[in-house]
């Protein structure tokens, strides 16, 4: 039986939702629900890490996991939340949730320097691994990447082409691949359908429906 998904819900761009025995966010931006358990935030850019949005997600028991530079500009803006700083390699649990930090960063273009300590997350949540890549090319460090779910972004531009996604979802071989990082800002639906025919018969991919 295929790892469950339906509990994986596209926000749209890098801003995805977790429902289970907890609720999290990946990068939530411009985008409304329910308060969060945990909000992990990949880096500080204003598409991923967004006060005006986080802040309409924090909760009496909402702690905000992310780099150092997202931390900051969260608590700038006068958010109230536990926060935990993480940098690529740490691995801690949170509320029962086990949340690794992995590495996230540019190889051919400059935006999202390695020396940045970006994050991508692998969090087990009711005993299944969810890797979020945050904004990524296809880096060496994903031949060690064990989850079920990968979130790959696919739009090229400031972060992997389909293309070099397609490599990402074979060197990680999740049970499920789903694409993100498209219909917002740069990269379109095509982008999606074109990584999914690229892997048909090799690892299942499931393009998500936009949720608002």
């Amino acid at each position: 039986m295929r790892v469950r998904t339906d509990n994986i819900f596209w926000l749209g761009h890098d801003s995805v939702l977790l429902r289970g025995s907890k609720t999290i966010y990946f990068d939530p931006w411009e985008v409304a629900g329910p308060p969060a358990d945990i909000i992990c935030i990949t880096h500080d850019h204003y598409d991923h890490c967004d006060p005006s949005t986080v802040i309409g997600l924090v909760g009496p028991r909402t702690q905000i996991v992310a780099d150092a530079a997202s931390v900051d500009k969260l608590q700038a803006a006068g958010i109230q939340s536990r926060f935990t700083v993480l940098e690529p390699g740490d691995e801690i649990e949170v509320l029962g949730v086990n949340i690794q930090a992995v590495p996230s960063y540019n190889v051919d273009k400059q935006f999202h320097p390695r020396l940045k300590h970006n994050l991508g997350f692998i969090v087990t949540l009711d005993g299944v691994s969810v890797y979020h890549a945050g904004d990524t090319d296809f880096i060496p460090e994903m031949a060690d990447i064990r989850a079920q779910v990968a979130l790959l972004p696919v739009s090229g531009t400031y972060v992997m082409t389909a293309e070099e996604a397609v490599k990402a979802a074979l060197a990680i071989r999740p049970e499920v691949a789903i694409p993100m990082h498209y219909g917002k800002i740069v990269g379109d639906g095509e982008m999606a359908e074109k990584f999914a025919a690229d892997l048909e018969g090799q690892v299942a991919v499931e393009i998500k429906p936009l949720t608002r």
